[in-house]
């Protein structure tokens, strides 16, 4: 085992990103309305950050600004309208909403550093996640800095009856609107008939 710092670890895994319009509401006359928007450039739909220690300790600010890696520092705002002075609320607003569904996610002390030479951890995806590329990360940290880097894609794509369903719902909608009346039409007698049943 080399002298000095311990080494670390840190797994970034983003899902496809795409731009996203962050609006502001502000009550107007009684009434909820909107009145300014900010368009987030580039938006993860999921992001987790799993590190082996508190993302502090274990990563330098400047590491951080250099490889984006935090969740802050993964979304990216430019271009907001010159008359709206606080642009990064709406970035914050973004991370927060996003964060309370579990597709922001930062993980401290989650990945665990055997003998300093391997590491093990577990991100779970959510279930009604975006198909696409999911770009992993990998960061070997010392003393805060990172001294080696690995990056892979993992493909995520829906599979048998879910993936069927999904294909269905976008290619034939009627159909698979009506299939979905039958199904609700059945649940509901089947219900109705086990209720007759228990009554009786």
């Amino acid at each position: 085992m080399p002298d000095g710092p311990p080494l670390e670890v840190i797994v970034t895994v983003a899902g496809p990103s795409v731009p996203v319009m962050v609006r502001r509401k502000d009550r107007r006359l009684g009434i909820w309305v909107n009145t300014d928007a900010v368009e987030v450039d580039r938006a993860p739909s999921f992001y987790a950050v799993a590190t082996s220690g508190l993302l502090r300790d274990v990563l330098r600010d400047t590491e951080d600004l250099r490889y984006k890696i935090s969740v802050p520092r993964a979304i990216r705002s430019v271009g907001a309208p010159m008359s709206i002075q606080d642009a990064t609320l709406f970035t914050d607003a973004l991370i927060r909403i996003r964060s309370e569904s579990r597709l922001y996610q930062l993980m401290e002390n989650h990945m665990v550093v055997d003998e300093q030479t391997l590491f093990r951890g577990r991100i779970e995806l959510p279930a009604a996640l975006t198909e696409g590329a999911y770009v992993t990360r990998i960061f070997l940290t010392r003393d805060g800095k990172v001294i080696s880097t690995y990056e892979t894609t993992i493909d995520v794509r829906k599979v048998g009856l879910e993936r069927w369903l999904f294909s269905l719902s976008r290619e034939q909608p009627m159909l698979y609107g009506l299939m979905s009346l039958a199904i609700a039409i059945m649940a509901g007698w089947a219900a109705s008939a086990a209720f007759s049943l228990l009554r009786n």
